[in-house]
């Protein structure tokens, strides 16, 4: 058996630039005269590494230039076959999920560990291949490598056709790229069962079926992906990441819209990273830990309780794997200043009409060094007093008392540009190498073109950009989106240190509550009609801002006793009823 694994980033390795396979001039095997290290037979000629003739030294990762390469030990646990691997020193995947009928069953785990990958072998988009890539198996031994299994049974099933599945894909922008015509012209392609009016009433896109697929935003496009999966014939629904793009309330909406699919003849998958909604969609979870790129292993079913709070720990009892050396923790400090608040700017009723769009705000104030988080539906302001913040756009009546300078992310981060990573954060690199680059994991990202990033890759860059900016005021605009959980635990971590170390003031607009309810000094709180009028109240402190805006959506939340992290509480349940009854909204 192996006792390693390599790993080679091909679009990384460039074997003409460092020197002629740099790698295997100075790899020790191959300089004893066998070859462990040796040119493939693609076009580019990329390295290759024997891994059984490998034998862990470290050289080739830490020498090779463009941080292609991988070398991981492999854990004793896993001591059989991969269940399936994209090729030689490519990423491989051990296990697969439990889709259980009549339950939601959730993935979490890091990106880039095979969550995407587990859901498509699950729905028959990959044909598993035992780690054989270049002899893939007959589907008889695939049925027999799981033997007395659940997914013995499962794929058995798989293989006589009684399960069909429906696959929601995690890029749901690429759908214009890939569909011309109406909303109501792509649902009709899967409507086999006459469902398109009910399905787009209850995902609220009866108002734009009539919109072209081009012209739609990122939550009607997330809604519609969910629709078109929905209204196909299936007993098994995989979703990848249903809730970006939208708002809080619409999280919670698709929340119960996927609960409500589950029947004993149905059973639904889905990766979701806001652990809020996680916990609140689904029955059971399986964790997925591995090592970003390389390889990723399935845990175990466990309780949706259970299982977040093991992610956090880090630590699977069942398994006896400890997958992180340190747990997460969402506890929220004590705030330790003092000192007098400062004020930096202020503004007084502000209000502004764009197109049918009315906004209005009472008057609020933000202080030196605190960040404040931003909360309200999609459509309904937050970006448009943004920019009457930073002097983008001049208010109609009112008025802002100071002129600053000010630093913003967009939510959209679409880029084509070919300049490199390291060239477009070279003030991040010369100034916060330790505050922003290091903690963000931005280093080995250096040498590849923008527009070769992944969505989360391009976040972290773009994070890393706008708080490296000279300014008093940085706004960012849904930091966590592409993130996993552990990334966003990170991110706020660097917000919190950039806003006491430069003395700065950070506006956060973001919809996982978690994140806003760990990050957040004070809360500024939207309400109204999506595009039609908009109401900015605060910034009001923490709990009366959470709880001005729970009790605007109607849901309550608790915090677990053993993991502090706040859930929602089900509807009508003894302890929803007593927080509304207390009128705590947001209790401890």
């Amino acid at each position: 058996m192996r006792k390693r694994l390599a790993i080679i980033d091909r679009e990384k390795c460039h074997p003409m630039e460092c020197g002629n396979y740099l790698c295997a001039k100075l790899c020790p095997v191959n300089r004893a005269g066998a070859d462990c290290i040796f040119p493939g037979d693609d076009p580019g000629k990329k390295a290759r590494i024997d891994e059984f003739l490998c034998t862990g030294c470290g050289i080739c990762p830490n020498r090779c230039p463009f941080g292609a390469i991988q070398i991981i030990n492999l854990p004793d646990t896993l001591n059989k076959d991969p269940v399936h691997r994209y090729g030689e020193n490519l990423f491989e995947l051990y296990s697969l999920p439990s889709p259980i009928f009549g339950q939601v069953t959730g993935i979490l785990g890091k990106n880039g560990i095979g969550k995407s990958t587990a859901l498509k072998v699950m729905g028959n988009i990959i044909k598993p291949n035992l780690g054989r890539w270049n002899n893939p198996p007959e589907f008889k031994e695939v049925i027999a490598y799981f033997k007395g299994t659940e997914t013995q049974r499962f794929m058995e099933k798989l293989h006589q056709n009684e399960i069909s599945l429906s696959y929601k894909p995690q890029q749901v922008d690429l759908i214009p790229k890939q569909f011309s015509g109406t909303v109501r012209e792509l649902l009709a392609k899967t409507d086999v069962r006459n469902q398109l009016l009910a399905i787009a009433e209850q995902l609220h896109l009866t108002p734009v079926l009539d919109n072209d697929i081009s012209k739609i935003s990122g939550g009607e496009l997330q809604r519609t992906a969910i629709a078109a999966a929905v209204l196909k014939d299936a007993n098994l629904f995989l979703f990848d990441e249903p809730t970006s793009y939208l708002d809080i309330r619409q999280r919670i909406s698709v929340s119960l819209f996927i609960r409500s699919l589950a029947s004993p003849e149905k059973a639904i998958l889905a990766i979701e990273h806001d652990l809020i909604i996680l916990d609140y969609m689904t029955d059971l979870v399986n964790i997925m830990y591995g090592q970003e790129g390389a390889f990723g292993v399935v845990s175990g079913v466990k309780s949706a309780r259970e299982g977040i709070n093991a992610f956090l720990e880090g630590y699977l009892k069942e398994e006896n794997v400890r997958f992180r050396d340190r747990p997460l923790k969402f506890d929220k400090t004590q705030d330790a200043r003092k000192i007098l608040p400062r004020a930096l700017i202020s503004w007084d009723h502000l209000q502004k009409n764009l197109g049918n769009f009315n906004l209005q705000t009472e008057r609020g104030t933000l202080y030196k060094n605190e960040i404040v988080g931003i909360l309200g539906e999609n459509g309904i302001g937050k970006t448009s007093f943004i920019k009457i913040l930073a002097g983008l756009i001049p208010p109609d009546s009112g008025s802002v008392d100071a002129q600053i300078k000010v630093s913003y992310k967009p939510q959209y981060l679409e880029t084509n540009s070919d300049l490199l990573v390291s060239e477009f954060l070279q003030t991040a690199i010369d100034r916060y190498p330790h505050q922003l680059i290091q903690p963000l994991d931005i280093e080995r990202l250096f040498s590849q073109k923008l527009g070769e990033l992944s969505g989360g890759q391009l976040q972290r860059v773009a994070i890393a950009h706008c708080l490296s900016q000279d300014a008093q005021l940085f706004l960012l605009d849904e930091p966590s989106a592409y993130l996993d959980v552990e990334q966003r635990l990170i991110v706020s971590k660097v917000i919190k240190t950039i806003a006491q170390e430069r003395d700065a003031t950070i506006l956060v607009v973001d919809h996982d509550l978690l994140f806003m309810d760990y990050i957040s000094d004070r809360l500024i709180v939207f309400s109204g009609t999506p595009a039609q009028n908009g109401l900015l109240r605060g910034p009001f402190p923490l709990e009366e801002g959470m709880n001005t805006f729970l009790q605007h959506l109607g849901i309550t939340l608790r915090r677990d006793p053993a993991s502090h992290r706040p859930r929602i509480n089900n509807p009508g349940s003894v302890k929803d009823r007593e927080q509304r009854e207390a009128g705590k909204w947001y209790g401890e």
